[in-house]
């Protein structure tokens, strides 16, 4: 029976994306696959500093919070992250990985994940850079959207 989140491989292809099997961990399921398929195109995002695919990742009343800055439209995630990958985001990437994978009802997941931004150059993320994420990912008649992103730092 197919997925009724989607096929993985698919979206990630239809995004231009090489999909990393060992970014799943141990969430193999075809429906947690696919939902996390939304953590890897924000993660393109950053590889490309691409603002324009980081921000149609979200909902058009997308919400993003970082640090202190909340924002809560696509565009203004667009105009946050064009300012961003242009300035001190400047060849910047993030990595990650997944901690759960919940499903609160047919189209609504929760994933918390954990990682950080690795500013140019950088192999590894500086511990003050080091967060916790919640992800909160809806199934729409367009695919699979991200209605809400909150970073918390992590203290060490």
């Amino acid at each position: 029976m197919a997925s009724a989140w989607g096929d993985a491989s698919a979206i990630l292809a239809a995004a231009g994306i090489e999909e990393d099997t060992s970014y799943y961990r141990e969430f193999t399921g075809d429906d947690e696959k696919a939902v996390l398929t939304v953590a890897m195109r924000i993660q393109e995002g950053w590889e490309r500093n691409d603002a324009d695919f980081f921000a149609d990742t979200f909902t058009d009343n997308g919400s993003l919070l970082m640090k202190d800055d909340q924002l809560t439209s696509r565009q203004q995630i667009r105009e946050y992250m064009k300012a961003g990958f242009e300035g001190h985001f400047r060849g910047a990437r993030v990595r990650g990985w997944p901690l759960t994978v919940r499903f609160l009802d047919d189209t609504t997941a929760m994933i918390i994940s954990q990682g950080g931004i690795l500013l140019e150059g950088e192999t590894e993320t500086a511990p003050e850079r080091q967060v916790r994420v919640t992800w909160i990912v809806v199934r729409t008649g367009d695919g699979l959207r991200l209605l809400s992103h909150q970073t918390s730092p992590l203290k060490g």
